[in-house]
Formats: structure tokens, sequence, C-alpha cells
């Protein structure tokens, strides 16, 4: 199960206190997601990471839906972005919405920091463990959240789909 937290930060203060805790620093991504439509709670994309000549399939089922914390994710490389798309067009699917970002990696133990630029919205940091054990790595989760001086009120429930729909609707 993934489990991840998504705060609303500062890129470059976010970096900075990331660092400032030892994590390592993993690689940087440069992401395009296409998003198809699907009712929620499952989310279908195909994500190009431009920077890296890789792509990927990812079906994901949201097991908390409104808190958008917890994840039952299949994930697999494909070969070719565009053909990738073009196959689940010509499926019937409908593409949502595309997500561009910047992306930067970190791991300290157990625990991934993906800190985000997001074309259109700005900074977030999603902190994420692996586990079957929901509980144990929410506590992991936190802990390093406190320590980044993060807090309940930083956090952002909401998907990138949803954020940039609203941001392009002028609602906020």
């Amino acid at each position: 199960m993934e489990v991840e937290v998504k705060f609303r930060v500062d890129f470059e203060d976010a970096k900075q206190k990331i660092e400032s805790l030892g994590a390592a620093f993993v690689r940087e991504e440069l992401q395009e997601d296409i998003y198809f439509s699907l009712p929620l709670p499952k989310l279908l994309r195909v994500r190009k990471l431009g920077n890296l000549g890789k792509a990927f399939l990812t079906y994901k089922e949201i097991k908390d839906p409104g808190r958008n914390e917890e994840f039952d994710e299949i994930e697999v490389e494909v070969s070719d972005f565009d053909r990738t798309v073009e196959i689940f067009r010509r499926l019937g699917f409908k593409e949502d919405i595309v997500v561009k970002k910047k992306r930067l990696v970190y791991r300290l133990g157990d625990v991934t920091f993906e800190l985000n630029d997001v074309e259109g919205l700005g900074g977030f940091l999603d902190i994420e463990v692996i586990s079957e054990d929901v509980n144990d790595a929410k506590r992991k989760i936190w802990e390093v959240a406190r320590e980044l001086g993060l807090s309940e009120e930083d956090v952002e429930p909401r998907l990138y789909q949803e954020l940039l729909r609203e941001a392009k609707s002028g609602k906020k």
C-alpha cells in the first residue's frame, strides 16, 4: 500500500529543510502526466519522465476518498509514452487533465520525499511510505513532517487534477 500525505510548501524552503534532515537526493524528474476520465476513486495515468527517457502506465485506487492518502497502486514501465496514450484514446478513454511538474526525489530510510513544482499550482511535498501497516506508515510520515515544520494546516487533500480544474475555473 502506498501511503502518502501531500503538503502545500514553498519549493526552495522545503528543499533546504529536506536536505538538512540528511535525506539522500535520488533524482530529478520532469514529469508530464496524462490522466484519463474514470470515476473516482479510480485513477489511470500515463507518465512521461522527459529528462530520463522513461514512461509509465499507472492505475491507482484511492482507499480513503476525501483525504487521498492511501492508494492501491499498480505501475508498469512502457516503452513509448505517445503510443500508450494513443491505445487508450482508441479504446475510448477520454483525456481528463494533464499535470506537468518538476520533481526532486529524496529518501531517508523508508521515507520518500517527492518535492514538486507543479505548473500552474506551485510547490507541494508528498511524503510517502510503502507499507501494509497504514497506521505505522502515517506515524512515520507525521514524525518527519513535524521535523520539517509541517502541520495539518499545510495538508492538501485534493488531487492535482482537482486543483488544476479549480485553477482553470477561477476557484480557490
